[in-house]
């Protein structure tokens, strides 16, 4: 069979299609390496954005400060968990001309705080004398809420419970209910505190079919508490130097400073990390 010839059109049309060919798939690979740029920023946004204002867009409060050491625990702790979820504690302890709710925000003003929780009631008769308006205001900005009792640890659990729930109407979307301990009692042994502890968690639940969040301090939790909440949601409260609140518990939230500075509010605050992502706390709201 002799060679096929090939005049210099087919050439040129040969040449034509290689060509298009060529830049085609040029086109595809760059599509290809644009989306994966795209897709690897979004990722990783709130990370560059957050060390880009550390050390280029620096947010300097106007009337707080606190030291070297404690600024550089908070930046590590926060640096360490930008995968997380943020959010702050309130009480009547924070004036409410101080709190600019549609602007809160840490990391200079780069990780907006997602959930805030605030005392509603103490004991057996008193409730926060703030509670109704960070209540509402909270939901008007659209922060996922929720509400804890202080429990003093002499008085009944049965009227500390009922208090809370007179005073506190949760919704769809709001976190379980927050149980706040952190004395011992004077008058009962720890037993019988616990056995109390559990009787004021057992008619919450029972009214919203969720077990209660339960707040402490990490020693605190360790030797009085651990072993006896384990099925519940746990809220540790730990200022140290430390990569995590318990190296021994699973924990959903972590207060990890009440010095937290947000722009925003003009008092320190508590700031908290939940454990997992936005989406991940949602699913923890009520129903």
């Amino acid at each position: 069979m002799s060679p096929k010839k090939y005049t210099k059109k087919t050439a040129r049309n040969l040449h034509k299609t290689r060509r298009k060919n060529y830049f085609f798939r040029r086109r595809i690979l760059l599509v290809i390496l644009v989306i994966a740029l795209i897709g690897t920023g979004l990722y990783l946004k709130q990370s560059i954005s957050y060390y880009y204002a550390l050390y280029f867009n620096k947010f300097t409060h106007k009337k707080l400060k606190n030291s070297e050491s404690e600024t550089l625990r908070i930046q590590k702790i926060i640096s360490n968990n930008l995968d997380k979820t943020y959010g702050f504690d309130i009480s009547h302890y924070q004036n409410k001309e101080d709190i600019k709710w549609d602007s809160l925000s840490i990391g200079n003003k780069t990780i907006p705080l997602e959930f805030v929780v605030m005392r509603a009631t103490m004991g057996n008769r008193s409730a926060d004398r703030n509670f109704d308006e960070f209540w509402a205001s909270a939901k008007e900005h659209n922060l996922i809420r929720g509400a804890y009792h202080f429990y003093r640890a002499d008085e009944d659990p049965v009227i500390q419970a009922n208090n809370f729930l007179e005073n506190v109407k949760l919704e769809s979307g709001d976190l379980p209910p927050v149980l706040d301990i952190e004395k011992m009692p004077r008058s009962k042994s720890n037993k019988k505190l616990i056995e109390d502890l559990k009787v004021w968690c057992k008619i919450v639940e029972e009214t919203y079919g969720e077990k209660p969040i339960i707040y402490t301090y990490y020693h605190y939790y360790k030797d009085f508490l651990r072993g006896e909440f384990d099925d519940y949601p746990i809220w540790l409260a730990n200022y140290n130097d430390v990569p995590e609140p318990s190296p021994e518990d699973q924990w959903q939230f972590w207060q990890f400073t009440e010095n937290g500075i947000v722009y925003g509010i003009n008092s320190k605050i508590d700031l908290n990390i939940y454990n997992g992502g936005i989406w991940s706390l949602k699913n923890l709201t009520l129903d």
